[in-house]
């Protein structure tokens, strides 16, 4: 990849993620690429398996209430202290949704087998409860290296078609700053193809720079950026811009509703105004 064929627009970014796609996304405070997520909707994609790692809000719920969604996996969808994800609840309740139930650590552990190159990852903490029980595809084996009875549960590796998130930064090589926020390398390493939006792109290289490298996901697994100052609002962004609770308020409440709903929807992003 070079640097400057990765850098494309906001709508031709959207576009890159097809109908029916796996597209994996991080929590709320992790970097969310809600202007991205506002093309897709305004492109009317179609069928999407959500991966959430591990949870995600205002997000999935946009796109679910949008029609973009087929499959949901998550640990949670959650407004959190703006109360329950309105339209996610409505869908799940309504099986307009599938949704494949998991927990925090079994999506890491997935991501993680993917990112080694392993078909499966085993599991401890979730053996015997609920969620194992309604997940057909996890399977509880005997531990090979103990002597004695051990079960184990293994997960299959999660191989995502697309992992899509904003950071802060990036560079012209197509290097992107994302800090602390471990998970997006992962989703990143992981994934097929790789899609970020970020606050700029600057002209150094993050890679060999002492305060950037050791919290840059490097071009080789990155696919295309695209500028988008403000790409997370109204969810914040770490060290750039704290979350916008009015507006995330105003959501939660107009969501309660499928006509709520759909006036918000039509307002701020159908019509182009992006919500702020």
């Amino acid at each position: 990849m070079t640097g400057p064929a990765s850098l494309i627009a906001l709508d031709a970014l959207a576009e890159r993620i097809p109908d029916g796609a796996l597209l994996a996304v991080p929590k709320d405070e992790s970097g969310v690429a809600m202007a991205a997520s506002r093309a897709l909707v305004r492109r009317a994609v179609k069928e999407l398996h959500l991966l959430c790692v591990p949870t995600s809000g205002m997000q999935a719920d946009m796109l679910i209430g949008a029609g973009c969604v087929g499959t949901v996996e998550c640990g949670a969808v959650s407004l959190d202290e703006f109360g329950y994800a309105p339209c996610f609840r409505r869908a799940a309740e309504t099986g307009a949704i599938r949704v494949l139930d998991s927990t925090c650590p079994a999506i890491y552990a997935a991501l993680q087998a993917s990112e080694k190159g392993q078909p499966f990852a085993p599991l401890r903490g979730v053996i015997g409860s609920d969620v194992q029980r309604h997940r057909a595809d996890w399977k509880v084996i005997q531990n090979p290296m103990a002597e004695g009875e051990d079960p184990v549960l293994i997960l299959p590796a999660i191989r995502p078609d697309i992992a899509l998130f904003h950071a802060p930064l990036a560079d012209v090589h197509g290097n992107v700053w994302v800090g602390n926020r471990r998970e997006l390398v992962i989703m990143a390493h992981a994934a097929a193809a790789t899609l970020a939006t970020v606050e700029e792109i600057a002209d150094i290289n993050l890679a060999a720079d002492e305060r950037y490298a050791a919290g840059t996901i490097s071009a080789l697994y990155v696919d295309a950026l695209a500028e988008a100052e403000g790409g997370a609002r109204p969810l914040g962004l770490h060290g750039r811009y704290g979350r916008d609770d009015g507006a995330l308020r105003a959501y939660a409440e107009a969501a309660r509703s499928e006509d709520g709903f759909q006036s918000w929807l039509d307002r701020h992003v159908l019509s182009g105004r992006e919500a702020a």
